[in-house]
């Protein structure tokens, strides 16, 4: 039937129900957003857990350079303790440089906020001290060279003295053995010596017993080595019975720092010859017997005999 009254089926529909285009287009440009952000999300996450990671990592670096100055550092103050030298203006350098490198061990172990800055500043302090210990080393080496040639010098020094004054013992030496045996081949020697048995008369008699007096009788042997001039000579004369004869003054005379006494004494002329000398002891009451004859001249012995008297 044809619609003479104009209706139109379109008219009774409710809005609500009508398609709408645009609905679709916004449900599709939230999911792109969503899936956006899920990206900037993801990746952010990853930034996140990179960066995070990379952090752990720098951190482990830091502890690993931190332990390797530590380590640095205590070998050196080692280093430090193991150099001697004697000298006192290097010791108290060294002492002040050790000082130094307790001082910055100390702030390292205190050290609670590392960087990258600070590891460069403790590694450059840490080479400071080791370039300051190498010039140390070089000094003290000098040093040492320096004294292993000065005692190279010394020990050649000494031998050298040493050579030089064995040369001068020996020569000494000899020099002695020279003057002493220019000094015994100046010493006087008498020989021949005679004891004789006198009278009141001065003449001789056979028996011993009758003497008066006795005479010394020897001569003085030549000798340029001696000293000439005035001498005085002594006899010793020892009876049969051990006995020194002398007068009662017991006269004495200084023998090698004693004072031994004498029978009698006589000053000589010694003009370096032959000199036939006489010396008279006046006594009596001679035993027979062998007499002991002892001649001295410039405090030695120039002389002795033993003589057989009846």
């Amino acid at each position: 039937m044809e619609n003479k009254q104009g209706y139109d089926p379109s008219e009774f529909e409710d809005d609500d129900y009508a398609p709408q285009p645009d609905a679709g287009k916004s449900i599709r440009g939230y999911r792109i957003v969503i899936i956006i952000l899920s990206v900037i999300l993801v990746a952010l996450s990853a930034l996140y857990f990179g960066i995070h990671r990379q952090q752990m990592r720098d951190n482990e670096l830091l502890r690993a350079d931190r332990d390797s100055i530590q380590s640095d550092l205590g070998r050196l103050m080692t280093d430090f303790d193991n150099l001697q030298i004697s000298n006192d203006s290097i010791s108290r350098g060294l002492d002040i440089e050790r000082e130094r490198a307790d001082s910055l061990m100390t702030r390292l172990k205190k050290e609670r906020s590392w960087n990258l800055a600070k590891i460069k500043q403790y590694e450059k302090e840490v080479g400071t001290l080791r370039t300051i210990m190498k010039g140390y080393v070089r000094q003290i080496d000098s040093l040492n060279t320096l004294n292993k040639q000065l005692i190279k010098e010394n020990v050649g020094y000494r031998k050298e003295i040493s050579t030089a004054r064995l040369r001068a013992e020996m020569a000494e030496e000899k020099a002695a053995e020279l003057d002493n045996k220019v000094k015994v081949g100046a010493v006087l020697r008498a020989r021949d010596i005679r004891l004789t048995a006198l009278n009141n008369r001065s003449n001789p008699v056979s028996r011993i017993k009758n003497a008066s007096r006795l005479r010394v009788d020897f001569v003085l042997s030549a000798n340029e080595l001696a000293t000439p001039g005035n001498k005085a000579v002594y006899v010793r004369i020892t009876s049969p019975d051990g006995y020194v004869l002398t007068t009662e003054q017991m006269p004495t005379f200084v023998f090698e720092g004693e004072r031994i006494s004498y029978s009698a004494m006589r000053e000589v002329d010694y003009q370096n010859q032959d000199l036939e000398v006489g010396i008279y002891f006046n006594s009596t009451g001679f035993a027979a017997g062998t007499y002991t004859i002892e001649l001295y001249c410039d405090g030695r012995l120039i002389g002795q005999n033993q003589v057989v008297m009846k």
